[in-house]
């Protein structure tokens, strides 16, 4: 990546940005047109998305029609995905195939492992730890092939890391889950920090609760920030 926005070096040589786009709850080809040309235009480089989104064709149709006017090529940006719960297991393969050809950009930035569960089993189904291992066992062919640049897991527990941790060859570059200030994720911070895994901070706004927090507003008044400045300000200092 060429451009010069704040990013992370991740354990498999790639530079994430340290700010990025959700796209969840972004539907249509239109209303995700415009987001993306809005983000480009404001500066963001990396975009998220997930099968479970529904919006994948959408974002890479975005973005090929979009590149080319904002001067920036496939490499300028970072896109992340995501293996659904339905896909979790022996669907895995289907369901990263479907990732790629769905973005159609080539190759993907980083791509996740979306939930630890599995769609329809209870979470105590000793199915669930199995089709982890097979589903990661998957993204690392993917990985190795080049089609996926890095991988990681999303809403996994301490227990989950360190059961991926006992099992992979190829360590997870990410671990996404949701964080602010009301939910600080200490231990899953300290597991990622011991074990050169990248902490990754989504709903840091607290699905945006946390904007009219008295605290928050307190500080974004001390220091002439907006609230999300301030909240975005706190995700980058645990890192």
């Amino acid at each position: 990546m060429t451009d010069l926005q704040p990013s992370v070096l991740l354990n498999t040589g790639t530079r994430m940005p340290l700010l990025g786009l959700g796209t969840f709850r972004l539907q249509g080809q239109e209303d995700t047109y415009n987001a993306v040309d809005a983000a480009l235009t404001a500066g963001y480089r990396a975009f998220d998305t997930a099968a479970v989104y529904r919006n994948e064709a959408h974002l890479g149709h975005a973005l090929r029609c979009l590149l080319p006017k904002h001067g920036l090529s496939r490499e300028d940006v970072f896109i992340t995905s995501k293996l659904g719960p339905k896909d979790q297991g022996s669907k895995a393969r289907d369901g990263c195939l479907r990732s790629l050809e769905q973005l159609g950009l080539g190759y993907i930035d980083l791509y996740l492992i979306h939930w630890p569960g599995t769609q329809g089993l209870p979470v105590g189904d000793k199915r669930n730890p199995e089709n982890r291992t097979h589903s990661w066992t998957v993204l690392e062919e993917f990985y190795s092939e080049g089609k996926f640049r890095a991988i990681g897991v999303s809403n996994y527990t301490v227990d989950h890391m360190q059961e991926l941790m006992k099992s992979c060859k190829v360590s997870p570059a990410v671990l996404q889950v949701e964080f602010h200030p009301k939910l600080v994720q200490k231990d899953l911070r300290a597991l990622c920090k011991e074990s050169g895994v990248c902490f990754q901070a989504y709903s840091s706004l607290g699905t945006g609760l946390l904007l009219s927090d008295h605290v928050v507003l307190d500080l974004a008044k001390k220091y002439g920030r907006t609230s999300a400045q301030v909240l975005l300000s706190s995700d980058k200092t645990k890192e």
